[in-house]
C-alpha cells in the first residue's frame, strides 16, 4: 500500500513508462511461463513415447528370449542324445552306490566343504553354515564329489573343464562321450549350468561339477527351494511338452546367488526317465534388459535405465548404475538407508537381483496387470519419468520400468529459460525508451480530458466532456457522457427498486419490525411475555398425492391456508410461517392482548370446523392437529439479505410438542391455557406424553363440541382411499 501511495506522487508519464515496462515484463514472463509450461508437456509426452516404446521393445525382447528358452528346452528334453545320456548317467550313477570309498575321499571332501566352499559361502549369507551341512551322505554323491570337485586340478568357477579325473569308471566313460556336448550346448547357448536328475531328485549329471553333483535334491539343504518344486511339478506332469521356468532365487549352491531355473521332462517313448534343467543366465537377461549397455544409442541419456521388478518388490536385472560405477552406486545405496548387509551383496555378488528394492508405485500397478505413465521417485529416490508395464513369462508376472531422470528429461527447458533472462535485459531497455517517447504524445489530449472533467465533478451535469482528438481519446469521452448518463438512470432505478424494497418488506414483516429494519437496526431479537402460540399439522394430507396431481394438491392447500389466514386475521392472530402443511400464528405479540389464549382457541376451533366442511364439501378425509401454548417467547429478524421473521424460546417448543402428540381432529393444549380458559371452555386431561430427553408433559384436549367446530361427521372410509 507504501508504494502504491508513493507510485501516486509520479507524473501520468511517469506511470506510463512504469505500465508499460511492467506490461511488457508481465507479457514475456507469461509468454515464457505459458511456452515453458507447453514445452515442458510437449517434452514430457516426448519422453514418454520415448520411453512407452522402449519398454515394448525391450518387453518383446524378453518374451521373445524366454519363447527361445521354453522351445530350446523342449528341444533338447525330446532328443535321443539327452534320453540316451539320461539313461546312461542314470545307469552309471547306480553303479556308484555299492562303491567302497577310502577314508581319504571323505577327508578331502571335508577339507573342500571346511576350507573353500563354506567360507566362500559366508560371504553372501546372513548366519554362518556349518560344513557338515553340505557333505554328501550316499557313496555315489561323495565318489563324484570327489573326484570331480574337492579333488579336481582347476578353481571354483572352472570345474567343469574336468572331464575325466582317471578313475577308470564308467560314469567317467559317459562323461567323456556327452560332456564335450553339453559344454558346447551351455557356451553357445549362454547357459550358466546343465542338469540331469532323475525321478528320485538325484544329480546324476551337473555340467559345473559344484556342489549339488551326486546329491539328492529332494532331501538337500535345497529341498524346499523354488528350483526342487520346478522339479516336482516337472515331475509330475505327463507331457514331453511340459516346461517349467522357475524364478529367481538365492541358490545354495550357487554360493547364495540369484538363480533361475528351466526345467523339462526327459521321456523315453512313454516312459519319464528323468528331468533336464538349466540354470538361465541373469547375465544374459540383464543385457537384453539393459540393451548391451547401449543406453545413450536407446535415448536414455545419462541417467536412464531399463530394469525388471519381480512380485515380491526386488529387481530381476542388473542396475544401470551398479554396472558403470559399482562403488558410487552402492555408496549412494548406503545414503539412501538400503541395510548395510544387502549393500554388501549387491558389491560382493556384483548384481541387484533379489537384493535391491524397486518397489515404487508405478512398478506396484504393473505388478497388477497395468501399463502406466508416471512423474515419480525411482528406488535410488531421484525424481523420473517412467513407464511401467506388466511382463508375462509362461507364470511369471513380473514388471518391466523404463526410467530417466527428470532433470535430463527437461534439460532443454532450462537452457530455454536462461535465454529468456538474458532476452529480457535488453527488451527492458528498448521498451523504456519507447515508453518515455509515446508518454509524450498521451498526455496532451489526457490533460484536456481532466479540464472538462473537472466541471462534472463540480457537479454540473449537463457538461459534455470534450477530448479535442478523433482518436481513441475521443471515445474515452463519448463514454464517459454515456456512463454519466446511464449513471443517473440507474439512480433513479436504484431509488425506485429501494422504495418497492421498503413495501415488500411492510408486507412481509410485521410493522414494527419493518420499521426498525428501515432505520437500519442490525440484531433484531426483542422478549415478549402472555404470548399466546398455535401450531396445525394437516393429517393424511401427504396422502393426497397417491390420487391427485401436483398442482391440484397445492391449489387445495392454497385454499386452506387463506382460510387459516382470514380466520388469524378475525381473531387477531399474527401468521408466522407455513411449513409445508404446517401452520404457525402468535397472539399477543405486536398488540398486547389480555385474552390471547382464547383468541387462539377460537381460531383454532374455527380452523378445525373448516377443515371439517372442507372434507365435507370435496369428499376429503382430512383432519387437523393442533397445539396451542401460552407463555413467554423471543422474537426476532434471522438473515441479512432474505429477511426471516420468527419466534423461539420453550413456549414455542411445547406448542410444537403438543401438536405432534395430538390425535388428529383434536385441539391439545398446555396445563397454563387450561387453566386461564377453564371457565369457558370443557377439557379432559390426557395421559402425560412421554418425550426422548425431555420433561414429562402434562396435556389437556379440548372439547371440540363449541358449536364452530361441529359439521357432519365424515365417514372413514370416504375421501383418501
Amino acid at each position: 500500500m507504501r508504494s502504491l501511495n508513493q507510485l501516486n506522487r509520479f507524473s501520468v508519464g511517469t506511470k506510463l513508462i512504469v505500465m508499460l515496462l511492467l506490461v511488457s515484463l508481465c507479457s514475456m514472463l507469461a509468454s515464457t511461463f505459458i511456452c515453458s509450461r507447453a514445452g515442458q508437456q510437449l517434452l514430457e509426452q516426448r519422453v514418454f513415447n520415448q520411453l512407452t516404446s522402449l519398454r515394448s521393445i525391450r518387453t518383446e525382447q524378453i518374451e521373445q528370449y524366454f519363447k527361445f528358452l521354453v522351445h530350446h528346452t523342449q528341444t533338447l528334453s525330446d532328443d535321443d542324445m539327452f534320453i540316451n545320456a539320461m539313461k546312461e548317467y542314470k545307469q552309471a550313477f547306480d553303479e556308484l552306490a555299492t562303491v567302497n570309498l577310502p577314508k581319504a575321499y571323505d577327508d578331502k571332501l571335508d577339507q573342500f566343504y571346511r576350507n573353500e566352499f563354506v567360507p566362500r559361502l559366508k560371504k553372501t549369507v546372513d548366519a554362518a553354515p556349518l560344513p557338515e551341512t553340505f557333505l554328501p551322505k550316499n557313496a555315489a554323491s561323495r565318489y563324484l564329489q570327489y573326484h570331480y570337485i574337492a579333488n579336481n586340478p582347476y578353481p571354483i568357477g572352472e570345474k567343469y573343464k574336468l572331464e575325466d579325473p582317471k578313475d577308470g569308471s564308467n560314469y567317467t566313460r559317459v562323461n567323456l562321450r556327452y560332456n564335450p556336448k553339453f559344454v558346447n550346448i551351455a557356451q553357445r547357448f549362454g547357459y550358466y549350468d546343465t542338469y540331469l536328475i532323475d525321478l528320485n531328485g538325484n544329480v546324476v549329471y551337473l555340467l559345473s561339477n559344484q556342489g549339488d553333483l551326486g546329491t539328492n535334491l529332494f532331501a538337500g539343504p535345497v529341498a524346499d527351494s523354488n528350483f526342487v518344486q520346478g522339479l516336482k511339478d516337472a515331475r509330475r506332469s505327463n507331457s514331453k511338452a511340459y516346461v517349467k521356468i522357475v524364478d529367481f532365487q538365492p541358490y545354495i549352491y550357487s554360493y547364495n546367488g540369484p538363480s533361475a531355473f528351466i526345467a523339462s521332462p526327459i521321456f523315453d517313448g512313454s516312459q519319464m526317465i528323468g528331468v533336464l534343467a538349466f540354470q538361465i543366465p541373469a547375465d544374459r537377461l540383464s543385457d537384453i534388459v539393459n540393451g548391451y549397455g547401449k543406453w545413450k544409442e536407446n535415448g536414455l541419456g545419462d541417467t536412464g535405465e531399463t530394469y525388471l521388478v519381480g512380485q515380491d518388490g526386488m529387481m530381476r536385472s542388473k542396475s544401470r548404475f551398479l554396472i558403470e560405477d559399482r562403488e558410487k552406486f552402492t555408496k549412494s545405496l548406503s545414503e539412501s538407508g538400503l541395510p548395510e548387509s544387502s549393500v554388501k551383496k549387491i558389491r560382493d555378488i556384483d548384481t541387484t537381483i533379489l537384493f535391491l528394492p524397486a518397489n515404487v508405485d508405478g512398478v506396484k500397478q504393473a505388478l497388477f496387470g497395468k501399463s502406466v505413465l508416471l512423474r515419480d521417485k525411482d528406488y535410488r529416490g531421484s525424481e523420473v519419468l517412467g513407464a511401467y508395464a506388466p511382463v508375462e513369462v509362461d507364470g511369471l508376472r513380473w514388471a518391466i520400468a523404463a526410467e530417466i531422470e527428470i532433470s535430463e528429461a527437461f534439460a532443454p527447458i532450462s537452457t530455454f529459460q536462461r535465454e529468456v533472462v538474458i532476452a529480457a535485459a535488453l527488451i527492458v531497455i528498448i521498451v523504456t525508451l519507447v515508453a518515455m517517447w509515446l508518454a509524450r504524445l498521451f498526455v496532451k489530449p489526457i490533460d484536456r480530458l481532466i479540464a472538462s472533467t473537472q466541471k462534472v465533478e463540480s457537479g454540473d451535469g449537463k457538461t459534455m466532456v470534450t477530448s479535442g482528438t478523433r482518436d481513441e481519446f475521443a471515445d474515452l469521452a463519448r463514454s464517459f457522457n454515456e456512463k454519466v448518463y446511464a449513471l443517473r438512470s440507474h439512480i433513479r432505478e436504484v431509488e425506485q427498486q429501494n422504495t418497492e424494497n421498503q413495501g415488500l418488506i411492510d408486507l412481509l414483516l410485521p410493522a414494527k419490525i419493518a420499521k426498525r429494519i428501515k432505520q437500519g437496526e442490525g440484531v433484531i431479537a426483542d422478549p415478549f411475555s402472555n404470548v399466546s402460540i398455535i401450531f396445525t399439522d394437516l393429517h393424511r394430507f401427504s396422502k393426497l398425492f397417491e390420487s391427485l396431481s401436483a398442482q391440484e394438491v397445492v391449489f387445495l392447500l392454497d385454499e386452506l391456508v387463506d382460510a387459516f389466514d382470514d380466520f388469524a386475521d378475525k381473531h387477531g392472530l399474527e401468521k408466522i410461517k407455513t411449513i409445508g402443511d404446517g401452520y404457525m400464528a402468535v397472539c399477543g405479540l405486536s398488540v398486547s392482548r389480555l385474552d390471547s389464549d382464547k383468541r387462539t382457541i377460537n381460531c383454532a376451533l374455527e380452523m378445525l370446523a373448516h377443515v371439517r366442511r372442507f372434507n365435507y364439501e370435496r369428499g376429503l378425509n382430512l383432519d387437523l392437529r393442533i397445539g396451542i401454548n401460552t407463555g413467554d417467547l423471543i422474537s426476532g429478524i434471522v438473515g441479512k439479505s432474505r429477511y426471516v421473521y420468527d419466534v423461539w424460546g420453550e413456549t414455542v417448543n411445547i406448542a410444537h410438542r403438543l401438536k405432534s402428540c395430538c390425535p388428529p381432529g383434536s385441539i391439545l393444549v398446555s396445563e397454563l391455557v387450561r387453566d386461564r380458559l377453564a371457565d369457558l371452555y370443557e377439557f379432559d386431561r390426557v395421559e402425560i406424553v412421554e418425550a426422548l430427553d425431555k420433561e414429562p408433559l402434562k396435556a389437556w384436549e379440548l372439547r371440540t363440541n363449541h358449536p364452530e367446530a361441529i359439521v357432519k361427521p365424515q365417514n372413514e372410509t370416504e375421501g383418501i382411499k
